[in-house]
C-alpha cells in the first residue's frame, strides 16, 4: 500500500459484498483533489436542496446521514460495484480482509425477509452453543431483527472477546423461540482447507483470498508434500475472490518465478502487470475445480494457471467479474469503492461478463440428476460493465430451452459427501488416468 498526502489509496477486486485490495501506482488521489474546481458550481443544487431539508422537513434530520445518502445514490449510478461505505462498513471490510474478528462466528444472510443462519463456523462461541444452518435469529439483545440489515446484523453481534450476546432462534420444528446467550471470542477464519484424496492426490480447497490466505496455502502444500502426494487437485468453487494480491501470490505457487499472471487497464489505457512472486514452485499434474460462485481473484487464478497450460480447469462456467476497484478513505472515516480498470488474463482475455470456461464442462448432481436454480452472473447485474474484447451480445427474451438455460446454473449443496461430488471425483479420475498413462511403459 502507498501513502498519498496522508491517506490510504488501496485497489480491490471482488465479487459484490466481498473486498479485495491490489497494489497501484501513485497519483490517483492526486486526479481526485486537483483541478476539481471547475465542478464546484455545479453542486449549487446540491447544497440547496440540503439547506431546504435541513430547514423545512418535517422533523428533524441529521445531515451526515444526508449526505451520506446523497454520496450513496451518486455511486448507485454507476457500475454496481462503486459503492460508499460509512465508517462502520468500511471498518467491517478491514477486518473481513484480515481475516479475524471478535464475535460469535454466525455466516448469516437474510432470507425470506428473516435473519438466517447459513452456517456456524466450527469450533467457535455460536457453534458449541448449538446454533445450525438454517436458524431464524429474530432478536438480538433482547431487538427485533425485523427489517434489519445484514451489516447492522453483523455489527450487533461483534464486539470485545469475553463480553456476552444474546441472540433469540426459532428452528423448523419448534414450537418457540428459544435464547442463547454466548460470549463472544476471536474469530478465525480459514480460507485455506486440505486433505489427501485416494492416498496420492493432495486436495486444497480456497474459500477466499484474505491476508494469510497465501501463508496457509503455503503450510498446506507442505504437509501435503510430506504425505507423498503426486498430483494436486485446487477446488475455487463457490469462492467470491478477495485480495488481488493474494491471488498473485496464490497463483505463484504453481507457476515459475516471473511468469504473468494478470495486468490491468484503467481508462487511460496504461497498462499494469503482475507478476509471479519468488515462491515454492509445486510442479505436481493439477485440477483447478470452478463453478457460478468462482468470482474475482479466483477466476484471476484459474485464468493464468489455463492461459500458461499449467492446470486442467474442470466444473461449469464462472461468473464473470473482470473489474478493479480503488478503495479511497475519506476524512470522516467512510471510504469510496469505485471501479478504476478491467483486468486480463496473461494471453489478454477480459473475463468481464463471460467468465472462464473450464476445459472439462461438469455438472454437479444430486442423487443422480442433474438439478439446476436461478442464478445471477456479472453480466445481470445492473449496469455492468461491458466486455471491451469480446462484444457483449444484446439481451435477448429466454424463449428456447438453451437461452432459458442462460438464467439457471447446476445446484450445488453447500454440504456434499466425497463421494456424491461429482465434480470432485470425476477430477480423482482423470488424476489417476493421468497418472496410469504417465507410467506405461514405453512400446519396443
Amino acid at each position: 500500500m502507498f501513502r498519498h498526502k496522508g491517506s490510504f489509496v488501496m485497489f480491490l477486486i471482488t465479487a459484490l459484498a466481498l473486498t479485495g485490495f491490489l497494489m497501484g501506482k501513485d497519483g490517483l488521489m492526486g486526479r481526485v483533489i486537483a483541478g476539481e474546481s471547475e465542478h464546484y458550481s455545479k453542486i449549487k443544487t446540491f447544497t440547496e436542496t440540503l439547506s431546504v431539508v435541513k430547514q423545512n422537513y418535517v422533523e428533524e434530520v441529521d445531515e451526515k446521514e444526508l449526505i451520506h445518502g446523497a454520496i450513496k445514490g451518486m455511486l448507485n449510478q454507476l457500475d454496481p460495484h462503486s459503492s460508499f461505505m460509512p465508517p462502520e462498513a468500511f471498518k467491517e471490510m478491514q477486518i473481513d480482509t484480515k481475516g479475524e474478528f471478535s464475535g460469535l462466528g454466525i455466516q448469516i444472510s437474510i432470507k425470506d425477509k428473516m435473519l438466517t443462519v447459513i452456517a456456524p463456523i466450527e469450533d467457535t462461541p455460536a457453534y458449541k452453543a448449538g446454533v445450525k444452518a438454517g436458524d431464524k435469529i429474530i432478536k438480538i439483545d433482547g431487538e427485533s431483527t425485523k427489517d434489519i440489515t445484514l451489516q447492522d446484523a453483523v455489527t450487533k453481534m461483534r464486539g470485545p472477546r469475553g463480553t456476552p450476546v444474546t441472540i433469540t432462534i426459532i428452528r423448523e420444528g419448534w414450537e418457540k423461540t428459544q435464547d442463547l446467550s454466548i460470549v463472544r471470542d476471536v474469530i478465525q477464519l480459514k480460507s485455506v482447507k486440505y486433505k489427501v484424496l485416494d492416498d496420492s492426490i493432495g486436495y486444497v480447497k480456497l474459500t477466499q483470498f484474505q491476508q494469510k490466505t497465501n501463508q496457509d496455502l503455503e503450510g498446506a502444500l507442505e504437509n501435503l508434500k510430506k504425505e507423498n502426494i503426486s498430483s494436486l487437485i485446487l477446488d475455487l468453487r463457490n469462492n467470491p475472490g478477495g485480495l488481488l494480491n493474494g491471488a498473485v501470490e496464490v497463483t505463484s505457487q504453481f507457476l515459475p518465478e516471473g511468469k504473468l499472471v494478470v495486468y490491468i487497464k484503467g481508462r487511460s489505457g496504461e497498462k499494469q502487470e503482475f507478476h509471479t512472486i519468488r515462491t515454492r514452485y509445486v510442479e505436481d499434474p493439477m485440477i483447478v475445480l470452478v463453478n457460478e460462485g468462482s468470482a474475482s481473484a479466483s477466476e484471476i487464478v484459474a485464468g493464468a494457471l489455463q492461459d500458461t497450460n499449467r492446470a486442467v480447469v474442470l466444473g461449469t462456467q464462472t461468473f464473470g467479474k473482470g473489474s478493479v476497484q480503488t478503495v479511497i478513505p475519506m476524512s470522516d472515516g467512510s471510504a469510496l469503492r469505485l471501479t478504476t480498470a478491467r483486468y486480463y488474463t496473461p494471453k489478454g482475455r477480459s473475463i468481464q461478463t463471460t467468465g472462464i470456461t473450464p476445459d472439462i464442462m461438469v455438472k454437479p448432481e444430486i442423487n443422480g440428476e442433474v438439478k439446476t436454480h436461478p442464478v445471477i452472473r456479472e453480466k445481470d447485474l445492473r449496469q455492468h460493465l461491458k466486455n471491451d474484447v469480446i462484444k457483449e451480445k444484446e439481451p435477448a427474451l429466454k424463449d428456447t430451452e438453451e437461452e432459458k438455460q442462460d438464467l439457471e446454473a447446476p445446484e450445488t449443496p453447500s454440504e456434499l459427501s466425497e463421494k456424491d461430488d461429482v465434480q470432485l471425483q470425476r477430477a480423482v479420475d482423470l488424476l489417476k488416468t493421468w497418472k496410469v498413462f504417465k507410467d506405461l511403459p514405453k512400446a519396443g
